[in-house]
């Protein structure tokens, strides 16, 4: 019925309804009840939610069912635990085996002992352990009958049943007490000696401490006993505590009184103790020993009762499968009398045979127990495995069978997907067929692409050839040398090799993707080579005051290299360390001769920015720029400069530490190369550059206190040394021009207060939007128009300079008529708002109303003195004060927004009140004086007539405020 409801879902390919679930459970493994089917369900639905091929749910459907058909029922099991005082006695061990011998019968129960080696806090320690374990039962035979009290108290809040054995403590927090009748112990050894002495004797006893309730009620009911008969003496009584403690005083007792006749003792190994010290002292005593425990262990209880060394030996039953018996009663809810009396017995010389031969057939028969039960326990897990194996073997063939049929399914279902694949490979062979063909032509399209790039870039060099030809022609003649065009003439040659140097750089690395480059390599002087191109950077050294150093340690070297190609190596470095060193810092070229390795290796070492270590892997990568680059880049320099180093067979290397340190490794020798790679080349010549520097700075000293104090500054922020210089000498005809390149523009800025700023976007430290952002942020500054002059031409930087704040954003190439007809708009602005602020004090009072920054502060100004105007105290400090900037920063904000000082802007909203109040009011000219913050009347009048040309008296008089 199982693999017909398997196969009927599987094969038509539905899910299993969770009724088929229980079903499947049910017939599987009879012994699942309902908590086990829960237990595994969400499994089965984790399958059918996660959609898995039928064939994969079925067999983990199965191993599941042989899983939950190898679980047990087991009836509920209760965990007891057992507090003993100490182990180091026979008696004690005999009771907590048959504590064990007793559970193991009861396979409901598991039994812990926790030994407490005669300390009564480890034993509190362990009843505390039980308790917050939750133990079901706890059995206690305390050790001190007044510390445990606390502890058993406890547990009996918990609701954990407990039952003491063998000792009682000071309390009635307990189920039940198990253990002998101490008193009547006592009273049968009482007895036993008055009949064995006719009533006539002397007696010892040796009693333990009378603290516990064991040794003190059988101590009583001995001596009680003892009472009503004179002619019984007890010699002596000694209490026993440690051996070493009471064995001195039993030796003693035995030689002051060789009259004894009878020694009881607490137990039988006291009373074997002090029989041996008896014999010690005389072999021919005839004392009688008495102890009590019974048990029928070699060399205690009976076996010394048979052997004539104890006269007798009161049985004390341990109680110990009796506490189990009741512990499983109360377990169950059964009633249980509150103290459970167990039975005692006089052992002497007429029954000890008898009792003992019955002692050993009991424990004869609980060790057939025990064996069968160990039997038991083999013969239980051989049938489990087996009918487990016997489960797993149907689970087995049944999926044998759906597997077959599944196969026959899978078969016809193959057959049906082949022909499906067969015509999707002939899709797939046409469509590949015109991939192929489609590649072809986009192929053919790059090639063309790729061509007329070349072609277009072969032909920038003919023009550019012939701007440089020109531009050294004309450098030549004197007339021009001697006139200040030679900056210009300077500018265009400079610019026309870095553009001609850029092209060839394109071309290059056509070339070298094509692997059309071929190597001509002719022997070279190293450093002769090394130090031409060293010259043709000294300008730029000396320009940006950088230490620029060329050693080796072998200036005769000579290795073989592409001349061309080395030249463009070197440029690319140098250029780099150039571009990324800033003013002041150290650039070196080292050449270092490696006999040992026949190799040579040139050091490029900078001072500069140097490279993230993180990115020193991706250096030579083709179009890589690094993350702290912010210079204008093609990416490729590095990548030709690696491919045209390997192409000698060489390698390049770079490592950053305060700096770039590039390693260039060659080989001395020429076997590397190939003979159609080695050309005959003289030694080259080095030709000095054309000089065009004449004896000007290239930054120029911050001058605030200039001659024409009507010119405006303006900021040039650029770091490129040509475009700046280039910008400087055009604006400085009409305007204060101060330059930075980067480094330093914000405090430059908030040095000078310029009254308009140029930025480019590409600067070293911080880009033109975050330093135009922040100084636009700034209440310093934020009045300054600023000018994004930048190549960046894309819609998004667009919107990014605006975004920062900037007022115009153009792009590069630029028209300097444009920008110099932009720089007069904005400053023409900017005195318009002058004008207006100027003349409508009172215009600008909720700032709110305004978006920049520059309304705020002149209305939060106006606000204050508005605040304060009857303040004749109110002075320059107190608006600074108020407005929470310096008395120098407020002085240069009033100054750069409305062209006048901070007090004459004050003295001007007072009498711009005070005129309002002479028109709208009958005060007197005393009272409005006061009220608008003069500290005398004439001080009004003065100040009003010097302003308004009138006092104020004729002009409330005639009339002047109506016209």
């Amino acid at each position: 019925m199982v693999l017909n409801l398997i196969l009927r879902f599987t094969l038509k390919n539905e899910p299993f309804p969770d009724t088929y679930f229980y079903y499947l459970y049910s017939k599987v493994n009879l012994n699942c009840n309902e908590k086990m089917i829960s237990k595994y369900i969400s499994y089965i639905k984790c399958m059918k939610t996660n959609k898995l091929n039928h064939l994969v749910n079925l067999v983990l459907l199965s191993f599941v069912l042989i899983s939950l058909s190898c679980e047990e029922v087991h009836e509920n099991r209760y965990r007891i635990g057992f507090a003993n005082c100490f182990d180091n006695d026979l008696w004690r061990k005999s009771m907590v085996n048959s504590m064990r011998v007793e559970a193991a019968l009861n396979s409901e129960i598991d039994l812990e002992i926790f030994e407490a080696d005669i300390d009564a806090k480890l034993q509190i320690a362990n009843v505390e352990y039980m308790i917050d374990n939750d133990f079901d039962l706890i059995i206690v035979s305390p050790l001190d009958a007044d510390l445990i009290v606390p502890s058993l108290e406890k547990a009996h809040k918990k609701e954990i049943p407990v039952i003491l054995i063998d000792r009682k403590a000071k309390t009635d927090k307990y189920n039940t007490y198990i253990g002998a009748d101490n008193y009547h112990v006592g009273e049968l050894a009482a007895k036993h000696i008055l009949s064995s002495s006719n009533a006539n004797a002397n007696v010892v006893e040796l009693y333990v401490s009378p603290e516990t309730s064991v040794g003190y009620e059988r101590s009583k009911g001995f001596n009680n006993a003892l009472l009503g008969y004179p002619n019984i003496k007890i010699t002596t009584r000694i209490l026993a505590t440690e051996f070493d403690n009471h064995r001195e005083v039993v030796r003693n007792t035995f030689e002051k009184h060789p009259e004894i006749d009878f020694f009881f003792a607490f137990n039988d190994a006291l009373a074997k103790e002090a029989y041996e010290i008896s014999q010690q002292v005389n072999k021919k005593n005839n004392i009688k020993f008495i102890g009590v425990d019974g048990l029928n262990i070699e060399g205690r209880g009976i076996s010394l009762v048979k052997d004539n060394i104890l006269a007798a030996s009161i049985l004390y039953p341990t109680g110990g499968q009796e506490a189990i018996r009741v512990a499983k009663q109360l377990l169950n809810g059964e009633n249980v009398p509150r103290n459970l009396s167990l039975n005692t017995i006089l052992i002497d010389s007429l029954n000890a045979d008898i009792m003992g031969n019955q002692f050993s057939k009991i424990e004869d028969h609980v060790k057939d127990i025990e064996v069968q039960q160990t039997k038991l326990a083999e013969l239980e897990s051989t049938y489990s495995s087996q009918r487990n194996l016997i489960r797993l073997l149907v689970v087995f063939l049944g999926l044998i069978l759906i597997l077959s049929i599944y196969s026959i399914y899978s078969s016809s279902v193959l057959r049906s997907k082949k022909k499906e694949l067969e015509l999707n490979n002939k899709k797939i062979r046409k469509q590949s067929k015109d991939i192929k063909k489609i590649a072809k032509e986009v192929k053919k399209s790059n090639e063309a692409k790729i061509n007329f790039f070349t072609g277009l870039s072969h032909e920038f060099k003919t023009p550019l050839t012939l701007i440089l030809s020109s531009t050294e022609s004309l450098s030549e003649k004197k007339v021009i040398r001697d006139h200040k065009l030679l900056d210009e003439l300077g500018l265009i040659y400079k610019n026309s090799k870095r553009l001609l140097r850029m092209i060839n750089q394109l071309l290059d690395f056509r070339k070298i993707e094509g692997e059309t480059f071929n190597l001509r390599a002719s022997k070279t002087n190293l450093y002769a080579f090394s130090k031409g191109i060293y010259k043709d950077f000294e300008n730029e050294a000396y320009r940006k005051n950088i230490k620029f150093n060329l050693t080796s340690d072998n200036e005769e070297l000579s290795v073989y290299i592409d001349r061309n190609l080395m030249d463009k190596v070197y440029f690319n470095l140098l250029s780099n360390a150039f571009k990324f060193t800033p003013n002041n810092g150290t650039i070196s070229i080292h050449i270092e001769d490696q006999p040992k390795l026949d190799e040579v290796e040139i050091h490029f070492i900078d001072s500069g920015i140097g490279i993230p270590s993180e990115e020193l892997e991706n250096v030579f990568k083709v179009y890589y720029q690094g993350s702290n680059n912010t210079k204008n880049s093609s990416g490729i320099g590095l990548h030709l400069s690696k491919r045209f180093v390997e192409m000698h067979k060489g390698s390049i290397d770079v490592k950053s530490k305060n700096g770039s340190e590039f390693t260039i490794m060659l080989k001395k020798d020429i076997y590397h190369l190939e003979p159609e790679q080695i050309i005959d080349q003289t030694d080259l010549v080095h030709v000095d550059p054309i000089d065009f520097d004449v004896e000007s700075e290239d930054r120029f000293e911050v001058n605030v206190n200039t001659s024409d104090k009507e010119s405006f500054t303006i900021l040039i922020v650029e770091d490129n040394p040509d475009l700046n210089k280039f910008l400087m000498s055009k604006l400085s005809s009409n305007y204060y021009v101060i330059s930075s390149d980067g480094y330093d523009v914000i405090e430059l800025a908030l040095k000078v207060i310029p009254d308009l700023m140029i930025f480019d976007v590409n600067l070293p430290e911080k880009s033109g939007f975050e330093i135009c952002a922040f100084l636009k942020n700034d209440l310093r500054t934020s009045h300054i128009p600023t000018i994004i002059l930048t190549a960046m031409d894309n819609k998004e930087s667009y919107i990014k300079g605006l975004e920062s704040g900037a007022d115009l954003y153009l792009t590069k190439p630029f028209s300097f008529s444009i920008l110099s007809q932009s720089i007069k708009t904005l400053i023409y602005n900017r005195e318009k708002l002058r004008y207006y602020f100027v003349n409508n004090l009172h215009a600008i009072k909720n700032k709110s109303n305004f978006g920049s920054l520059d309304q705020e502060f002149v209305a939060n100004v106006n606000k204050y003195i508005e605040d304060n105007i009857d303040n004749s105290n109110f002075s320059v400090e107190s608006l600074a004060g108020l407005l929470h900037i310096s008395r120098v920063q407020l002085y240069r904000k009033m100054k750069a927004i409305m062209d006048v000082s901070v007090s004459d802007y004050i003295l001007m909203v007072r009498l711009e009140k005070g005129k309002n109040l002479l028109k709208e009011t009958q005060l007197t000219i005393s009272e409005i004086a006061y009220a608008v913050g003069f500290s005398t009347p004439n001080y009004f009048s003065t100040s009003f007539k010097s302003k308004y040309k009138v006092s104020p008296s004729s002009f409330r008089d005639n009339g002047a405020y109506n016209s």
